[in-house]
C-alpha cells in the first residue's frame, strides 16, 4: 500500500494561508499598513484603485530593508520580531505573523521597492503568483513601497465572491480607520482613483477622530481616563444625545491593536442605559493598555479576538470610567473656549469714540395683547381621483373595504359625474373629519364609522406618492434657490454614494464635491425641512439598522423609510382641510388600508355591528 500523506508545494501552502489572511483587499490593506507602522514610518501614502482589485499601493517613510530582508520577506514564517516561543507572549508590535507578503504575493503580482536610511540604492523585487521574477537594484526614496496588482488574479473563484466596488471601498476604509484612529501621531493619505480620500495630519487623538469623522465631532466627545494596576483606559465616548441606531462607530484598541469584544461592548452599552433609547448604540474610542503576558491574541486568524486573564475585572473598571465620565459631563458640562468662536470678543481699536448704549422702545407694545402662534400646516396635493368604475375596480382588490365601505352612487353626492366634482370630494364635503387625542381622525359612510390612525394613514400617502413613476416625471423634485451643502461622516458618505440613484428618483438632485460633501440642488416635493443634513443622516441612519431587508426593491426601501419620517406624527393637531385631505388622499391609495410597514392605517365599524352591540 503506497504513502497517502505528503508535503504540500510551497504554492499551493501559500494559496492556503492567503484563505486566511486575505479575505479581500481591505484584508491585504491592513497586512500592509501594519508592516508600516512596524517600520517606524512617520508618513504613510495608501493608493487604491477599483477597490483595490486592480491596484493596492503602500508607501512609507520608515526604516527600509536590506536586499537580503527585502528577499527574506516574502518568505513563509519570515518575522523579525520572535526568535523563540516566548516571545508571543511579549510582543507589542502588530506584524508578527509572517506570512502576509508571501500570501499575498501568491494571490497577486508584487512588487516591492526599499531603501534604508543608510543605503546609497534599494532593492526592486517582483513576484507574481508565488513566482520570482527578478531582484534587482533601484534608485528610490528611504522606506518601502509596496504595490499589490490584480488581486486574485489566479484564483478567479476568490474574485468572483468579492462585493461590489462601493462595498469593498467601505471595507478598505475600516480597516484604514483602525489603523489611523491608534496612530494619531503618524500622518496619512488616502487615494482612492487618483483623487484624495483622506489626508490626515498628524495630531492628537481627538483630532484625529474629527479629522475622520467631520468638524461636528467635536462637540460629541466625552473623554474617559483610568488608570489601574490591571489596566490603564483613555479615549472618548460619544454623548448621549448623539447615539444612533446602526453600529460603526465603536472601536477598542487593546495595546495599539484594534479588537472585537461584545463582553465589552455590553460593559460600554450597560453605562448608557436609561440615557439612550432601546434600539440606539453608543458611539466609543476606547484604548486600553495591559500588561502583554495576560492577553492571548493568537485566538482568531485576523487577531481581532484576544482573551484576557482577567476579563470580569477589566469589564467593571471599564463600566466604571464609562459611567464616571457620563456623570462628569451631566454635572459640570463645560465649555471650550479654545473652540467656542462665539465667546471671543475683538479688543477695541484705539481711540475708538465711547457711545452711551440706546435702548428703543415700542410706545405701542401691549403685554396683554394676545396673538395666535401660527402652527405648520400640512398639505395633501392633489392626486388624479379614480372614477367610479376606478373606486369599483380599487376595491375588487380589498374586498373587506370594498364589502364594508358603501359609496353613494346617486342622489346628492353622488359619482355619477351630475355635480361636477370627484367622488373624494363629495364623500368628504357630505361627512367632515373629526380628529380625537389628535391622533385618529373619525368619519362615516353610508354603512360603517372608520377610526383612521393619522401617522399611519399619511406615511401609505407619502409611500405611494414617492413611487408614482407620473408623479415622478412630471415633479422631479423642488429646485433650490440656494443648493445647500452638506458634509457627512466617510460612512454615511460612501453609504449616500451606494444609494444616491434611488434618492435621485425620489426627487433628490445630489452631486458629489468630493471628500464626503455634496450639495443638494433639489429635494422631493413633499419634503417640509430646512435641516437637509440632519434628514438624510437620519434616512441613511434607517437604511442601515440591522433589520431592514434589502433584498427587495432598493426604491420601495428608501420611500418607505422616507414616508416614515415625513409622516405626521400623534399628537399633531390637523385643521379640517388638512384632516379631510388626508381622508381623501388615503381612499386614492392602490393599497389604502395598511402603511407601508403593515400596520393598520384605518379601523372599520359597519352600522350593522354597532346595531348588534346597541342590540337594536
Amino acid at each position: 500500500m503506497t504513502d497517502i500523506i505528503r508535503l504540500l508545494p510551497d504554492a499551493v501552502a501559500n494559496q492556503i494561508a492567503a484563505g486566511e489572511v486575505v479575505q479581500r483587499p481591505a484584508s491585504a490593506v491592513k497586512e500592509l499598513l501594519e508592516n508600516t507602522i512596524d517600520a517606524g514610518a512617520t508618513d504613510i501614502k495608501l493608493i487604491i484603485k477599483e477597490s483595490g482589485k486592480m491596484l493596492i499601493q503602500v508607501t512609507d517613510n520608515g526604516c527600509g530593508m536590506s536586499e537580503r530582508d527585502a528577499r527574506m520577506c516574502f518568505e513563509r514564517h519570515a518575522t523579525s520580531k520572535i526568535k523563540q516561543a516566548d516571545d508571543l507572549l511579549a510582543i507589542r508590535t502588530l506584524g508578527f505573523r509572517g506570512e502576509a507578503l508571501a500570501s499575498i504575493a501568491s494571490i497577486a503580482q508584487v512588487e516591492l521597492k526599499t531603501k534604508r536610511h543608510e543605503d546609497e540604492i534599494g532593492t526592486a523585487i517582483l513576484i507574481e503568483g508565488t513566482v520570482f521574477k527578478g531582484q534587482s537594484p533601484v534608485s528610490c526614496g528611504n522606506g518601502t513601497t509596496v504595490s499589490v496588482k490584480n488581486l486574485f488574479f489566479n484564483v478567479p473563484a476568490r474574485r468572483n465572491f468579492l462585493k461590489s466596488n462601493t462595498l469593498e471601498l467601505k471595507y478598505i476604509i475600516e480597516e484604514f480607520f483602525r489603523i489611523a484612529l491608534v496612530n494619531p501621531d503618524i500622518a496619512f493619505t488616502f487615494y482612492n482613483q487618483d483623487k484624495v480620500l483622506f489626508q490626515l495630519p498628524p495630531g492628537n487623538l481627538k483630532q484625529r477622530i474629527v479629522n475622520l469623522y467631520g468638524s461636528s465631532y467635536a462637540q460629541k466627545l466625552i473623554p474617559v481616563e483610568q488608570q489601574t494596576a490591571l489596566v490603564n483606559i483613555s479615549g472618548f465616548i460619544g454623548k448621549p444625545e448623539f447615539a444612533k441606531k446602526s453600529r460603526g462607530e465603536q472601536y477598542f484598541f487593546t495595546n495599539g491593536r484594534f479588537i472585537k469584544s461584545p463582553y465589552l461592548h455590553h460593559a460600554v452599552d450597560g453605562a448608557f442605559k436609561e440615557l439612550i433609547p432601546d434600539d440606539s448604540v453608543p458611539s466609543y474610542f476606547i484604548f486600553m493598555e495591559v500588561d502583554p503576558q495576560t492577553i492571548d491574541v493568537n485566538i482568531h486568524p485576523t487577531k481581532t479576538e484576544i482573551n484576557f486573564q482577567d476579563m470580569k475585572s477589566i469589564y467593571a473598571i471599564l463600566h466604571a470610567a464609562v459611567k464616571q465620565s457620563i456623570g462628569k459631563f451631566s454635572l459640570s458640562p463645560t465649555l471650550d473656549f479654545d473652540t467656542e468662536q462665539s465667546m471671543t470678543f475683538p479688543p477695541i481699536p484705539e481711540n475708538h469714540p465711547i457711545r452711551q448704549p440706546v435702548i428703543s422702545v415700542n410706545p405701542d407694545y401691549n403685554p396683554f395683547e394676545k396673538k395666535t402662534e401660527p402652527q405648520t400646516r400640512f398639505s395633501f396635493p392633489q392626486k388624479p381621483t379614480p372614477s367610479i368604475q376606478g373606486w369599483r375596480d380599487l376595491y375588487e382588490t380589498q374586498p373587506p373595504l370594498a364589502e364594508l365601505i358603501d359609496f353613494p352612487v346617486s342622489g346628492e353626492g353622488s359619482f355619477d359625474g351630475s355635480t361636477g366634482g370627484s367622488g373624494t370630494e363629495s364623500f368628504t364635503q357630505r361627512n367632515h373629519g373629526v380628529q380625537v387625542q389628535n391622533a385618529f381622525i373619525v368619519t362615516h359612510t353610508d354603512s360603517a364609522i372608520l377610526v383612521i390612525d393619522q401617522q399611519h394613514a399619511h406615511e401609505r400617502i407619502l409611500y405611494e406618492r414617492f413611487l408614482d413613476e407620473k408623479m415622478a416625471e412630471v415633479n422631479p423634485g423642488q429646485r433650490q434657490l440656494i443648493p445647500q451643502t452638506i458634509t457627512l461622516n466617510p460612512d454615511d458618505a460612501q453609504f449616500l454614494l451606494e444609494w444616491k440613484p434611488y434618492f435621485q428618483k425620489l426627487g433628490f438632485d445630489i452631486n458629489d464635491f468630493g471628500k464626503g460633501s455634496f450639495v443638494i440642488h433639489a429635494i422631493p416635493m413633499n419634503l417640509e425641512t430646512t435641516d437637509i443634513r440632519m434628514f438624510i443622516e437620519s434616512v441613511l441612519e434607517s437604511l442601515k439598522s440591522p433589520g431592514q431587508d434589502h433584498n427587495i426593491n432598493q426604491r420601495k426601501v428608501l420611500a418607505k423609510t422616507m414616508a416614515i419620517k415625513l409622516a405626521i406624527k400623534r399628537g399633531k393637531k390637523l385643521h379640517q382641510d388638512e384632516m379631510d385631505g388626508l381622508i381623501e388622499s388615503l381612499l386614492a391609495c392602490q393599497v389604502s388600508v395598511v402603511s407601508p410597514d403593515g400596520k393598520p392605517t384605518m379601523v372599520i365599524m359597519p352600522f350593522e355591528e354597532l346595531n348588534t352591540k346597541f342590540k337594536i
